[in-house]
């Protein structure tokens, strides 16, 4: 009897998977950010997922902290922790190129050219695979957006309608 081997893309897939289950499950920075300087609100109503973005900003630009509230859909959770996790540290600029990569990447995939945006996306890559479900893209994209309004100190409430 001949075992069964994995494909090297089949074992990424599985460990994308549960790292977004993992971050759904466990939230990273789930909580309200008191010392937020920006924040966003973000409605997806097909999935009824709702969130609250906060970030907080020093006075060079850079996101000393973000955090996010609100109730969704495994996807949209897991895409908030992932987004907070990835932003804290960077510059505003760096967080509307990250937003850029990330949505381009899942809305356009065939039409958006990634380029080197000098940030470490390696964990967010594990999204990738909700493009197969385009239904399912609005929910990855919900909290993206959210960031964007909030570093840009927009105050409408975006939706991914």
């Amino acid at each position: 009897m001949n075992a069964v081997s994995i494909r090297p893309a089949d074992e990424m897939r599985d460990l994308y998977r549960e790292l977004i289950l993992d971050h759904a499950r466990n939230p990273r920075h789930f909580h309200k950010l008191d010392a937020a300087t920006h924040t966003a609100e973000g409605i997806n109503p097909l999935c009824g997922d709702k969130l609250r973005l906060y970030v907080a900003v020093d006075d060079n630009d850079v996101i000393t902290a973000a955090a996010f509230e609100g109730s969704g859909c495994a996807i949209s959770v897991a895409s908030a922790s992932l987004l907070t996790d990835l932003v804290t540290g960077l510059s505003k600029q760096q967080a509307l190129d990250c937003f850029a990569e990330v949505t381009g990447r899942l809305t356009a995939p065939d039409e958006y050219e990634s380029r080197d945006i000098g940030v470490n996306l390696d964990k967010i890559r594990a999204l990738d695979g909700v493009r197969d479900y385009p239904s399912r893209v609005k929910c990855a994209t919900l909290a993206w957006h959210a960031l964007s309004s909030a570093v840009r100190g927009q105050s409408d409430t975006v939706s991914t309608e």
